[in-house]
C-alpha cells in the first residue's frame, strides 16, 4: 500500500499540470457543496435565534380565549374558573425534566396610567411578577436592587424598571430613589434592570420587521406580584414563562406546562385555556423549507463532481495507454492482476483526495466571502466536510475501477510489444 502511494504522488507530481486540470472538477464540487451547507446552516442559526431569541430556552404559556390571547381590562374581562397559578403548580412544572426554571405574571401591554412628576410615561408594559421572574428570563440588575422577599410580604409598593425604560424616562439621572405613579398609586423606583438579550440583534431588512424588533421596544417595569390588586383592584388569572433545560426541550416543556396549568381549570370552563408558543417548531418548518430548497442546489452543484468523475476516468484511461509498457514489464517479472489494480486505483483514489482537500478549504473559503458581501451567516460543517472528503475518495474507486481493471487485465506479451 505505501508503495502505491509513492507511486501514485510520484506519478501526480510528474504531470502537476494534467493532475491539476483533472481534479478541477472534484474542487470545483466539493468547494460548492461545501460553500452551500455552510450558509445553509447559518442561516437555520440565524433563523432560530430570530424565533426563539439568542439561547434564552424560555417559552411564554399564555391564557387565550377562543384561540386569542386573553387580554384583561377590567373586572368583566376576567374568565370564570381560571384561578391564580398556585406555587404548588409551579413547582409540579418545575419538578418536569426538561424544565430548569418557572415564574407567573400578570401583564398590561401599552398602559396609559403612568407618571412621573405630572409628565407621563409613553405606554410601557406593567408586569406584577413573582420572586422567580428575574431568574428565569435573564435579567440582570444594572442598578439598585431586585425585589427581596419583605416586597411580596409586605405589599411594598417598590417597582423596577428596564433599561429601555430608564434611558428614555431618566436620560440624565439614576432613577433609582425617586417616586413614579401608576393608576395614582406612587411606587419608588429600587432597581434598573438588563434584559439578557439586550445585545442581541435581529436581523432587520423590511418595514415589518422594523414593527416587529424595533417599535415593540417601549420599556418595561415590574412590581411585586402581591401588589397587583392595590393598582388594579382585583387579581386575575396570570400567564407563566417556562426555562427549557435546552433548545431542543422547548416544545416538550411548553406542552407539559400546558398541561398541568389546564388541569387547574374548571371542566365548565371550555372557552380558556392556556396554550405554549411554538416556535422551535416553526423553526424547524422553515430550517426544513430551507434545507428542501437548498437540497437542489446541491445536486445541481454534484454535477460538477460527475463531471470531475468523468475527468479522472479519462485520465486514468491515458495513463493506462502510456504506461502500456510499463505494465507488460511488471507482469512479466511477476506482478499480479491484483497488484497492478491496487496501483493504479490507488492512484484515482489519490488524486480524487487532493481534489477534495483543496476543495473543501476553497469552499470555506467561498462561504466566508459569500457571507462578508451579502452579510449571510456562516456555520462551518466539519461532519460535512469529512463527508466530502470520503465522497471524493469513493468517486476515485468508482470511476478509477474500469481503467484499473483495463490495466490489471492487459496481456504482458502484448503489453511489451507496444511502444
Amino acid at each position: 500500500m505505501l508503495e502505491n502511494l509513492r507511486l501514485s504522488f510520484q506519478s501526480i507530481w510528474a504531470h502537476k499540470m494534467r493532475s491539476f486540470l483533472t481534479m478541477l472538477g472534484i474542487i470545483i464540487g466539493i468547494a460548492s457543496i461545501i460553500a452551500i451547507v455552510s450558509t445553509i446552516q447559518g442561516t437555520n442559526e440565524q433563523i432560530k435565534n430570530e424565533l426563539i431569541g439568542a439561547g434564552s430556552n424560555v417559552v411564554d404559556v399564555v391564557l387565550k380565549k377562543n384561540g386569542n390571547e386573553l387580554s384583561i381590562y377590567s373586572s368583566s374581562d376576567i374568565p370564570y374558573g381560571v384561578p391564580e397559578v398556585s406555587d404548588a403548580t409551579k413547582e409540579e412544572i418545575l419538578a418536569l425534566d426538561t424544565v430548569e426554571n418557572v415564574t407567573s405574571y400578570s401583564m398590561r401591554e401599552s398602559a396609559d396610567s403612568v407618571y412621573y412628576q405630572n409628565t407621563q410615561i409613553e405606554y410601557p408594559n406593567i408586569y406584577g411578577i413573582d420572586t422567580r421572574y428575574f431568574a428565569t428570563l435573564g435579567y440582570s440588575i444594572r442598578s439598585g436592587r431586585g425585589f427581596v422577599e419583605e416586597d411580596f410580604t409586605e405589599f411594598r409598593t417598590v417597582v423596577i424598571i428596564d433599561s429601555v425604560l430608564a434611558d428614555a424616562a431618566f436620560p440624565n439621572e439614576d432613577p433609582v430613589g425617586n417616586v413614579i405613579e401608576i393608576n395614582s398609586v406612587p411606587f419608588t423606583i429600587v432597581g434598573v434592570v438588563v434584559d439578557s438579550d439586550s445585545n442581541y440583534t435581529a436581523s432587520i431588512n423590511s418595514i415589518s420587521d422594523y414593527y416587529t424588533y424595533e417599535y415593540s421596544e417601549t420599556g418595561s417595569l415590574f412590581i411585586p406580584k402581591a401588589c397587583w390588586p392595590i393598582i388594579y383592584c382585583f387579581d386575575e388569572p396570570e400567564n407563566v414563562v417556562v426555562k427549557a433545560v435546552s433548545t431542543d426541550d422547548m416544545d416538550k416543556a411548553g406542552a407539559s406546562a400546558k398541561e398541568i396549568l389546564n388541569k387547574t381549570i374548571s371542566s365548565n370552563q371550555s372557552d380558556v385555556k392556556y396554550d405554549a408558543e411554538d416556535l422551535v417548531s416553526q423553526a424547524k418548518q422553515i430550517d426544513l423549507l430551507s434545507s428542501t430548497t437548498n437540497s437542489q442546489l446541491i445536486w445541481i452543484a454534484s454535477i460538477s463532481l460527475l463531471v470531475g468523475g468523468i475527468g479522472v476516468m479519462n485520465i486514468m484511461m491515458v495513463s493506462v495507454t502510456e504506461r502500456t509498457s510499463e505494465i507488460g514489464l511488471k507482469k512479466a517479472i511477476g506482478a499480479r492482476q491484483g497488484a497492478i489494480l491496487g496501483q493504479f486505483l490507488t492512484e484515482a483514489v489519490v488524486l480524487t483526495s487532493i481534489g477534495g482537500m483543496i476543495g473543501v478549504g476553497a469552499g470555506i473559503g467561498m462561504a466566508y466571502a459569500i457571507g462578508r458581501v451579502s452579510d449571510i451567516p456562516i456555520a462551518i460543517s466539519v461532519p460535512a466536510s469529512v463527508i466530502a472528503v470520503l465522497f471524493s475518495m469513493l468517486i476515485g474507486i468508482i470511476f478509477g475501477l474500469m481503467p484499473s481493471m483495463k490495466a490489471a487485465n492487459l496481456d504482458p506479451i502484448e503489453a511489451l510489444r507496444r511502444e
